[in-house]
């Protein structure tokens, strides 16, 4: 009997990226549901100094989370000039 093959597979480097960062797309979901759910913990005050903070914290993590999305969209977007053009028709 022989024993399982010593042979290791690798992919190609391209494949591999594209492969990592639609597992980040997977991810920025939640991390941007942890992200959001911190003002949630800040203390409150009595002022409304707090609340505007949380806003402004909530607006800027937000505008992060399409950045990061628009960015990851555009590194996983297909380079097969023939894929593309059947996948829009």
């Amino acid at each position: 009997m022989t024993g399982p093959s010593k042979t290791s597979v690798f992919l190609a480097r391209n494949a591999y990226h594209k492969r990592r960062m639609r597992d980040l797309a997977r991810a920025v979901p939640l991390f941007g549901a942890v992200l959001l759910s911190f003002p949630l913990l800040w203390p409150r005050g009595e002022g409304g100094a707090a609340n505007s903070g949380a806003v402004v914290y909530i607006f800027v993590v937000w505008i992060v989370l399409i950045l990061a999305a628009a960015g990851i969209s555009r590194a996983v977007k297909s380079d097969d000039p023939l894929r593309a053009q059947r996948d829009q028709s």
